[in-house]
């Protein structure tokens, strides 16, 4: 199955948390989108492995992307290395995305921004024809992504463009409550975390709410680029 977007999140609930939004709408125009977790979450201080894979369904039902899977790297533990990049290589190759979104470049959690460059590593060697890779026992053609795009979480990071999530704000905060686990939960006995707050999870909301107050917008997603954009003309920027 080739896919238009493929989204990648060192664990289950980055992407829907950085860029869901973009992701709905991007399938609302009829575009292919799948998502690749890194890890299980397991070292995650609320919830199970079996809690974040039923959520993890949950979120993707509600997004209505084409696929999702899981690397199964360990989390907190997972390293740039070349059997890290490999698998991550095999997942470009099977699905060939024009483009790629992937963790925060810098951030609070240190997998973000390990997943981050490790995504993008791999996004580059998977055009090297010279390495080779399997997919159910038959050889992958190399292919590369044409562009890399960042989400942002934790951190604000000075984005280089957003996009216009007017629309898919409702869909977006769904599918990131589809983490029942995670996030804040008055009646919940599970210890508290950074994300488990009030404030936490609003603060998802007022980020779009500022983004698009910014640009003009009602929310927006913003993103870091690996090069400069192109536009055709002036007439494309608003």
């Amino acid at each position: 199955m080739k896919l238009d977007i493929l989204a990648f999140g060192a664990h289950p609930d980055d992407v829907e948390l950085g860029c869901s939004g973009t992701i709905a709408k991007e399938i609302s125009l009829g575009k292919k989108v799948g998502i690749i977790d890194l890890t299980r979450g397991e070292l995650g201080t609320r919830g199970s492995v079996e809690i974040r894979n039923s959520e993890s369904a949950k979120a993707s039902q509600i997004l209505g992307v084409s696929v999702r899977e899981n690397l199964d790297m360990r989390d907190g533990f997972f390293v740039n290395d070349e059997a890290h990049q490999l698998k991550i290589i095999e997942m470009i190759r099977k699905y060939q995305p024009e483009i790629v979104l992937c963790n925060a470049i810098d951030d609070r959690h240190i997998d973000h921004g390990k997943g981050s460059k490790l995504v993008s590593d791999a996004c580059f060697l998977s055009g090297l024809r010279m390495i080779e890779t399997e997919c159910n026992g038959e050889k992958q053609s190399a292919w590369r992504p044409k562009v890399v795009y960042h989400y942002i979480q934790w951190k604000n990071l000075e984005p280089d463009f957003v996009v216009d999530i007017s629309g898919f704000m409702e869909v977006k905060m769904e599918s990131i409550l589809a983490y029942g686990s995670q996030f804040y939960d008055p009646n919940s006995k599970e210890p508290e975390s950074p994300i488990s707050s009030k404030n936490f999870l609003e603060s998802v909301k007022y980020r779009a709410q500022d983004l698009g107050r910014i640009t003009g917008v009602a929310y927006a997603e913003g993103y870091t680029v690996e090069r400069y954009l192109t536009v055709n003309s002036l007439s494309d920027l608003k």
